[in-house]
């Protein structure tokens, strides 16, 4: 088994902010863009679509190719791909070159992730969750440093100068081709955390299926919190637009937190316990937003604590995903990163529906089935599972 490897998770976690960037500017950067080329409300909503399909949705196709084979070229590549489509948005005149340039920079960032998590899975040591969590961490930092550089970029130096923000893809590729030979798998080393070093059992198809829908749920309500808190609080709380931000932030950073900090306790207490109490924990919480002003609403427990408590799990699901089909990395990878994640702009979409037809409020309380229902799910998923081949546990 291989040792925890703190440098190289560091270094691959620096990556995976850098492509991360990103994807947490784009939906920042759109309201600029469709003045710019004079837009309407839905072909922006079409490029969104488009960034979360190649993005997120694709993900499991790449970690396929790279399950084939060791595909370390995919790291750099990923990145500058990721940093260039999003870097020359503000140069095309015309939609079609700029959806071009969103899809190139979503299949950049769905390149990296299934690629990236694999190799970090290696030199997690015994510590998987933990290890997890360092390579984690750096998305969800990556996510809330976009809207700020590339809003930061435009405020002072105007949307032209968005290709200035290509600058961290071309340093991080530089430093991982640079590295390439320390990041590389020694094959004795991959063939190691296969499972025995023998071939996997049957694919525990619905356990797998089961973990993907409880990612999902999770998703969902990530996705619905982060959408519509802002819409809650200013639309019909009559609130501060600034504040509201705050609120967001605020959530993103306790996501950053619960990452670092839940893992070592799923490492501790067992991974689908783990989830089983996050889930009750945030259903159980949820209802606090309704009720909170103020401070206490900012920090003390609504938007920090569920932020917190949702998002500590990230890379839990990723490992135990990644145990499930221990031959698949990529895939599994792919599936809870990628597909299931992506799947949260499906119940944003939803609850659209739900706040056009009955209001923000009703729409926002809604999402309180999303932790119910991934609460019932981690009951029924079944984990670990038994290999039958070898006798071994995922």
């Amino acid at each position: 088994m291989s040792k925890f490897n703190l440098k190289i998770l560091l270094l691959l976690s620096t990556g995976h902010c850098v492509v991360d960037i990103y994807q947490g500017a784009l939906p920042a950067i759109l309201p600029f863009l469709k003045d710019e080329l004079g837009l309407t409300y839905t072909v922006a909503g079409v490029i969104l679509i488009m960034a979360n399909v190649a993005s997120s949705i694709l993900q499991p196709i790449f970690g396929f190719l790279s399950d084939k084979k060791e595909k370390a070229f995919l790291l750099p590549a990923g990145t500058l791909a990721a940093g260039l489509g999003f870097a020359f948005l503000s140069v095309p005149s015309s939609f079609l070159p700029v959806l071009l340039l969103v899809t190139l920079s979503g299949l950049g960032i769905a390149a990296y992730h299934p690629e990236g998590y694999k190799t970090a899975y290696f030199y997690t040591g015994p510590r998987a969750a933990t290890g997890m969590s360092v390579f984690s961490v750096g998305g969800n930092v990556g996510m809330a440093l976009g809207p700020i550089i590339s809003i930061t970029v435009i405020s002072y130096l105007g949307f032209g100068a968005l290709p200035v923000v290509m600058l961290p893809a071309l340093l991080f590729t530089a430093v991982i081709v640079y590295w390439r030979k320390k990041v590389a798998l020694p094959e004795r080393t991959k063939h190691a955390k296969q499972e025995g070093d023998g071939k996997p059992g049957r694919i525990p198809f619905l356990s797998l299926a089961t973990l993907v829908s409880i990612v999902i749920m999770r998703s969902w309500m990530q996705m619905g919190l982060l959408s519509y808190i802002p819409f809650y609080y200013i639309n019909y709380l009559k609130g501060d637009a600034v504040y509201a931000g705050k609120l967001i932030s605020v959530f993103l950073l306790g996501g950053a937190v619960g990452t670092l900090a839940g893992a070592p306790l799923a490492d501790r207490w067992g991974y689908r316990f783990f989830i089983s109490l996050t889930m009750a924990v945030a259903a159980l919480t949820f209802p606090l937003i309704f009720f909170l002003e103020g401070f206490p609403l900012l920090l003390s427990v609504t938007l920090f604590w569920l932020g917190m408590v949702l998002v500590s799990t990230f890379s839990v699901t990723v490992v135990m995903s990644q145990k499930l089909l221990p031959g698949n990395l990529g895939i599994a990878s792919g599936l809870t990163t990628g597909f299931a994640i992506g799947a949260g702009g499906i119940g944003v979409t939803l609850l659209g529906v739900v706040a056009d037809r009955f209001g923000v409020p009703f729409a926002l309380k809604s999402i309180f089935i999303f932790p119910i229902v991934g609460f019932i799910l981690t009951l029924a998923l079944k984990y670990p599972v038994r290999r039958e081949q070898n006798g071994q546990q995922a």
